[in-house]
């Protein structure tokens, strides 16, 4: 087959590709152009989830009317005049491919009008080609507007999610950038419903609270790090407030949105033995320094970085963070109960410390044995295949995680919190079929959650319905909870919710069958009773009955073993006994 040079067409549906993923893409390189021209109100209008429509207006300093049709062709920019200027890269964009890529697989209408000049004007490409250009009376600023996005790629549009998630990218993405630019006023609508916006004050908390919820950003721990060569700034959630997974870690550099495995493996390795292992913090760091010391110019979405000396910036994020949470969190209050002696002649346990989980040290304990103030467990033996349990006899508590119980064949080690889970997560699989028991709030209690978590949480209020909950929209990203699962009662009610969005969130496909069995997982693994919980005798006992009558008493929900078995020739072994007398 004989070498062609490809037609220009097709070379800029190529080069699209790198740079227009999926609706969220469109908006982002738009934002990124708007917040270049000095815009501080930026509005975002979307329609089927950006496949119909995309339309973004601004305030900026426009584009001049004789440059408009310059301004849609491929590496057409004014960031940049030479190869030099790569290395000192201050705006967001700089490649001159955003607009031309857009107009290569879409209907794109580009309007503006400069602030020096009395007339605007307005040009209209359609798979890369210029149709039409006028002059148009309009203010100040740039609108432009996507239709028909990806109408000529149809392999493209076809590898689209659904609605939602591409709705739920978008979100993300506004909101990432909101916090990006807390001085900038952004309003976002969703099939003409405001969605989500911010007041453009410049208070960095203030946006924190429009993304997160007015709680979280109360709760916020502020992070100021500083040395002769970079800044670390913004704001980390103390160790009780973390998410399951890491979309809430968010890293600015330069004012630019990143993301970079090494600025959040620092962060989380400044709250080791402070938050439980699987959970992540809610992070709005900043990070300054020169625009030399870093590379912006690594791949088109521009999303990722390269430092000059990556482990001088490790360890200043870590740091910065570690100082803040020290600040917050003294180690002498955070270590107290590592010096509680159980056994007697030592401080007296406090009960009711532990059963708020105030401690950080003790919010570890949640399955990890080796974590434990009292030195490692010796795992002897797990327990065996089969799947129901023989009728124990219960001898105690030990490090206020572990019930010691006596069997037919040897000894049992149950893990409480484990143990909880299985019994609830029964409870609740039996009950769904039916009409779940749901338990009243005394005192209704509102959640504030994400654009796209709320989006997400407004799709499925049938389904957590079904489980028990009932919740009612109560404004834009806030619900209220007036009753959980019956089962689940004593649990905090934004914690259990959080818990279930969490999982929502990790699963795009509907919410059938096992997803629902995962979300009741999820839930019962939040109001399960936690390492570091003393237990009375009678709840001992009660929840040794309660294991013996699951049908899987063996594992917890998440497939961790409940319990570890020490059969009586295991004992004899250990002890010698076993050998001539």
């Amino acid at each position: 087959m004989p070498i062609n040079i490809l037609p220009e067409e097709v070379a800029s549906q190529i080069a699209a590709g790198e740079v227009v993923e999926r609706p969220s893409s469109v908006v982002k390189e738009l934002i990124e152009n708007a917040l270049d021209a000095g815009a501080d109100q930026i509005t975002i209008l979307i329609r089927e989830a950006g496949k119909r429509l995309i339309e973004i207006v601004d305030n900026g300093s426009g584009i001049p009317a004789d440059e408009l049709e310059l301004a849609v062709h491929r590496h057409a920019t004014s960031k940049l005049s030479q190869a030099e200027d790569l290395f000192r890269v201050s705006t967001l964009g700089f490649r001159g491919e955003a607009l031309a890529s857009i107009g290569s697989v879409s209907h794109l209408t580009l309007s503006s009008r400069a602030r020096a000049e009395d007339l605007g004007g307005s040009i209209r490409v359609e798979g890369g080609k210029i149709v039409a250009g006028s002059g148009l009376g309009i203010p100040p600023g740039t609108t432009v507007r996507v239709e028909h996005l990806f109408y000529n790629v149809p392999a493209r549009l076809k590898f689209l999610k659904t609605d939602r998630t591409e709705k739920r990218h978008i979100n993300a993405m506004v909101s990432r950038y909101s916090l990006a630019n807390p001085g900038v006023r952004f309003k976002l609508y969703q099939d003409d419903e405001l969605i989500f916006q911010t007041s453009g004050s410049g208070d960095l908390q203030e946006a924190i609270s429009a993304v997160h919820g007015i709680n979280t950003a109360k709760q916020m721990v502020q992070v100021i790090y500083e040395d002769e060569r970079l800044r670390v700034g913004g704001y980390i959630s103390p160790p009780g407030l973390t998410r399951s997974n890491r979309g809430e870690m968010q890293f600015f550099v330069n004012q630019r949105p990143v993301q970079d495995p090494a600025l959040s493996k620092a962060v989380t390795q400044a709250y080791h033995t402070l938050v439980m292992k699987g959970r992540y913090p809610i992070t709005v760091l900043f990070l300054d320094l020169p625009v030399d010391k870093v590379d912006v110019n690594v791949h088109p979405a521009k999303a990722e970085v390269r430092f000059e000396d990556k482990g001088e910036v490790f360890r200043a994020v870590g740091r910065g963070v570690r100082r803040a949470l020290l600040a917050h969190t003294p180690v002498s209050e955070a270590s107290n109960l590592r010096g509680v002696n159980l056994w007697g002649g030592g401080p007296a346990l406090d009960k009711g410390y532990l059963r708020r989980g105030l401690d950080p040290a003790w919010s570890t304990l949640e399955g990890r044995g080796e974590d434990l103030p009292f030195g490692e467990p010796v795992v002897s033996g797990q327990i065996p295949a089969p799947l129901g349990t023989p009728i124990l006899r219960l001898i105690g508590q030990v490090a206020a995680t572990y019930l010691i119980a006596e069997g037919p064949d040897g000894l049992y080690l149950i893990d409480q919190h484990a143990a909880h889970e299985r019994i609830l997560f029964e409870k609740m699989m039996a009950n769904r079929d039916e009409s779940p028991p749901s338990q009243a709030l005394l005192d209704s209690v509102v959640v504030d959650f994400s654009p796209a978590s709320a989006d997400l949480l407004k799709e499925n209020l049938p389904v957590l319905t079904g489980l028990g909950f009932k919740i009612e929209e109560f404004g834009p990203g806030s619900f209220i909870v007036r009753a959980v699962p019956g089962l689940v009662g004593e649990s905090s009610p934004e914690g259990i919710l959080r818990a279930a969005v969490e999982d929502l969130e990790v699963d795009e496909t509907p919410l059938e069958g096992k997803m629902e069995e995962k979300i009741i997982a999820r839930v019962c693994k939040r109001a399960a009773v936690k390492a570091g919980m003393v237990l009375s005798t009678q709840e001992q006992e009660q929840l040794l009955l309660d294991l013996e009558s699951c049908q899987s008493p063996r594992t917890c929900p998440h497939g961790r073993p409940t319990m570890i078995h020490l059969s009586v020739d295991l004992l004899e072994r250990k002890f010698g006994r076993t050998g001539p007398m």
